[in-house]
C-alpha cells in the first residue's frame, strides 16, 4: 500500500516533517513525500485530485479549501488528520540595516515569497490587520533560497521567513550577520487577537546566529489534512503512528518538538484545537484519538 504526503519545497519545513513521519510508516507502507507548488494550497489541490492521501497545510488554508473560497475554485472535502507544529514566522534583515520593526518596511523592497504560496498569504493577513497596504512597500515575489541570496547581495531590504528551524535560514545566518524585526507595542497582540489562526510564538535567544535576545513573533498552527475518501484504516494508522511516535519525532526533527504538547491540548480541550474553520476530523483520525485516550 502507498501513502503519498504533500509537502513544501525540498528542505522546506513541511518536507522535512513529512520525511520524518515517513521514516516511521515505511515498515508498513510505501511512502512518498511530494513537494507541492504553493505548499498548503498545492496539497489541498492534490488531495482533491486524488494524487495524495495526506497534505501539510497552514491551518488558515483548510477552511478556505473546504468552502471553495479564493484561491480555490470549488469546494474540497478535506478532513483533519493531525497537528504538525506551531512555528514562528518572521522578517529578517541584515544586521547593519536601518530597519528595526515591521513598520520600518514601508517604502522598502521586501521578499514575501511566491504569490501563490501559503507563506505569502500570511504576509497579506498580517499587514491587513496592521493597516499596512502592499502599495506601501515594494513586494518581491521569490522563494526562500533566492530571497536569502538577494538579502546577502543587498538587493532587498527584508525577507519573510518560514518557521525555524529551517536550513535556508540557518545557512543565511551562518553566512551573513542578520537581525529579526520586532513588532511595535500592541501590534503582535492585535495580530493574534484578530487573526484566529495565529498564536504567540517565542524565538529563544540563540535560535540562530543573530537572535541575541528572546523575541516574540507570530506563530501559525500547521496541520496535516486528508480527504474524506481516503481509507479509514490508512488514516487511523497514520495518526496512531504520530501519536505513538510523537516524542521520537521530536528527537529526529526539531520542528516536532512541541508535537506531544499539541496532542495534550486535544486531550485537554477536545476536538476544537484540531478542527479549524469547521474542517472536521476524518473518521479514521477520530478513532485513533479515541483509542489513544485523547478523545472520548
Amino acid at each position: 500500500m502507498i501513502i503519498r504526503i504533500g509537502t513544501s519545497e525540498i528542505n522546506g519545513t513541511f518536507h522535512r516533517q513529512g520525511e520524518a513521519i515517513a521514516s516511521f510508516l515505511k515498515p508498513k507502507y510505501r511512502v512518498e513525500t511530494i513537494p507541492m507548488t504553493g505548499s498548503s494550497v498545492g496539497s489541498a489541490l492534490g488531495l482533491h485530485k486524488g494524487d495524495l492521501e495526506f497534505g501539510f497545510s497552514a491551518s488558515n488554508w483548510v477552511g478556505r479549501a473546504l468552502r471553495g473560497e479564493d484561491p480555490f475554485v470549488e469546494a474540497i472535502s478535506l478532513r483533519m488528520a493531525a497537528p504538525a507544529n506551531v512555528g514562528p514566522m518572521f522578517f529578517v534583515v541584515r544586521a547593519d540595516s536601518d530597519l528595526f520593526n515591521v513598520n520600518d518596511m514601508v517604502g522598502r523592497r521586501v521578499a514575501v515569497n511566491y504569490s501563490d504560496s501559503g507563506m505569502f498569504q500570511h504576509t497579506k493577513s498580517i499587514f491587513e490587520i496592521l493597516g499596512i497596504s502592499f502599495a506601501d512597500f515594494d513586494p518581491v515575489y521569490i522563494g526562500f533560497e533566492e530571497g536569502a541570496e538577494k538579502l546577502k547581495a543587498g538587493e532587498i531590504d527584508a525577507q519573510w521567513q518560514c518557521p525555524i528551524p529551517n536550513p535556508i535560514m540557518t545557512n543565511l545566518s551562518n553566512g551573513l550577520e542578520v537581525r529579526v524585526l520586532e513588532y511595535q507595542p500592541g501590534q503582535l497582540e492585535k495580530v493574534i487577537e484578530e487573526g484566529i489562526f495565529y498564536r504567540k510564538a517565542v524565538m529563544p535567544q540563540g535560535s540562530f546566529r543573530g537572535v541575541d535576545k528572546e523575541t516574540s513573533q507570530v506563530g501559525v498552527l500547521n496541520v496535516i489534512a486528508t480527504h474524506e475518501r481516503v481509507d479509514r484504516d490508512k488514516v487511523e494508522d497514520f495518526v496512531t503512528t504520530m501519536i505513538e511516535k510523537a516524542k521520537e519525532l521530536g528527537k529526529i526533527q526539531e520542528l516536532f518538538r512541541g508535537l506531544n504538547d499539541l496532542f495534550t491540548e486535544i486531550r485537554d480541550n477536545g476536538r476544537s484545537p484540531i478542527e479549524p474553520s469547521g474542517v472536521i476530523l476524518h473518521e479514521g483520525a477520530l478513532e485513533a484519538y479515541r483509542k489513544a485516550g485523547l478523545l472520548e
